[in-house]
């Protein structure tokens, strides 16, 4: 009897999670394969959905699925740390130790064996070096970081409504830097959420007249990356709605209250967000001798597997991967990452039967970017609509509503995501519209 090929995910994101699921409930359910999932949280959050844990309109607690929970249904091991290092030679993967809340070790530094590697640790929100960002400003990386945006939210409209001097110029002003998804999907949700906020009993404070949100984005326009339409839309939309939105100012400094441009201009803010740019974990630039590019992302083929080591593959926004016909690689997107975790679990079956890979090619179904309960707007893209269309309103709403569905359904199956959003559809009308705390 051979011995089990063993496949090391890095990595607990959509991608990684998606691949370690599938494979689990193929490779490793049939004992063709052992299956160990390596992340340094103990559960998953869509990444997508963080700007809305940050404005409270989801609790986290309810949505979050547990790695090890996942493991046990979908035959796979879960193993909690972070890897900081791959010895290519011996075929190891190094996870440094894991600490408790008070700081006490709580599992030692320690290798992990593999005969496949694949690295799906996502990207970072990228400040490009500008001062203050790290100590001023909140990015929406981790549900932690997330749900400390909304404390200090919800702390500062309690100070504002406590307090009996008048409110300072930066006083419950939200700036967010960068005006991609994230940043124009956040504005939309705040501007919803601080007012049902204050509508729980903080009657000293007029949303209309003190709060105040502001985007600011060194390009042209919002949503750059976007079909030029689509972008006029989205800011048309956020001027109905008063978000104040700023392009063509580049951020040179982050202050304690506020914004510091390259125009001289300074933008009144007691919470800034980082939502700029995004590039792959610093730990990557120097891991294992692997190729990386500028953004600390692995240089992946076609077939997803890094240029220097065909044992190990990246996928999701940490790799680079051609797309054949374009200047540039494949987009950092949601989409992306789910289709190189669905390529990759085919590709692997064959690659355990000794046969070769076959190129991933990535399929651009276009952009969604909700502005929460005031619309939703989008491109759809494919063959059968011959090119792209654009769409807006109650259907586009409801496609972007889909994408989440579709990631449960991948983790869960059918049955489980028809009974979870009957579930939550029905205690949603038992609970407050937003998180209180």
């Amino acid at each position: 009897m051979t011995d089990i090929r063993r496949i090391v995910i890095v990595g607990g994101g959509a991608g990684g999670l998606e691949l370690a699921t599938r494979l689990g409930d193929t490779l490793g359910r049939r004992e063709r394969a052992r299956i160990t999932l390596v992340e340094r949280a103990r559960t998953h959050l869509w990444k997508p959905l963080l700007h809305e844990v940050a404005a409270g309109s989801m609790d986290l607690d309810a949505h979050d699925l547990d790695y090890l929970a996942q493991a046990r249904w979908h035959h796979f091991r879960f193993q909690l740390g972070s890897m900081d290092g791959i010895d290519r030679v011996r075929r190891v993967v190094l996870v440094a130790p894991s600490f408790d809340d008070e700081g006490r070790e709580l599992i030692s530094r320690r290798e992990i064996h593999y005969d496949t590697l694949v690295i799906a640790v996502g990207s970072n929100t990228n400040d490009f070096g500008t001062p203050g960002a790290r100590e001023h400003a909140i990015s929406l990386d981790t549900p932690e970081q997330a749900e400390l945006f909304h404390r200090r939210l919800i702390n500062a409209c309690i100070r504002a409504n406590a307090q009996a001097a008048p409110l300072k110029p930066e006083q419950l002003n939200v700036a967010i830097i960068g005006g991609g998804a994230t940043g124009v999907e956040l504005a939309a949700e705040l501007h919803k959420t601080t007012r049902e906020l204050i509508a729980y009993g903080l009657d000293k404070i007029d949303p209309e007249r003190d709060v105040k949100l502001t985007i600011i984005e060194a390009a042209p326009r919002i949503l750059p990356a976007l079909p030029e339409r689509l972008s006029k839309a989205t800011e048309s939309l956020l001027q109905d709605i008063k978000v104040q939105v700023l392009t063509g100012e580049r951020v040179t400094e982050v202050v304690a209250d506020g914004v510091l441009t390259a125009g001289g201009r300074k933008i009144p803010a007691e919470l800034t967000v980082w939502a700029a740019g995004i590039k792959a974990p610093d730990f990557l630039k120097d891991i294992g001798g692997l190729e990386t590019n500028r953004l600390n992302q692995l240089v992946v083929r076609q077939t997803l597997d890094t240029t220097r080591d065909p044992d190990i593959f990246a996928i999701g926004d940490c790799a680079s991967c051609p797309w054949p016909g374009h200047a540039h690689p494949v987009p950092p997107r949601a989409q992306a990452a789910h289709q190189q975790a669905l390529h990759l679990v085919s590709m692997l079956g064959r690659r355990l039967a000794g046969k070769p890979l076959k190129p991933y090619v990535y399929r651009d179904f276009g952009s969604l970017v909700s502005l929460g309960e005031y619309s939703t707007v989008g491109n759809l893209m494919g063959a059968l609509l011959g090119g792209s269309i654009f769409i807006e309103g109650l259907f586009a709403r409801f496609m972007y509503v889909s994408l989440y569905r579709m990631h449960l359904y991948a983790l869960h199956g059918l049955a489980k995501v028809v009974f979870d959003t009957l579930a939550r559809w029905i205690t949603r009308r038992t609970e407050p519209r937003i998180k209180l705390h």
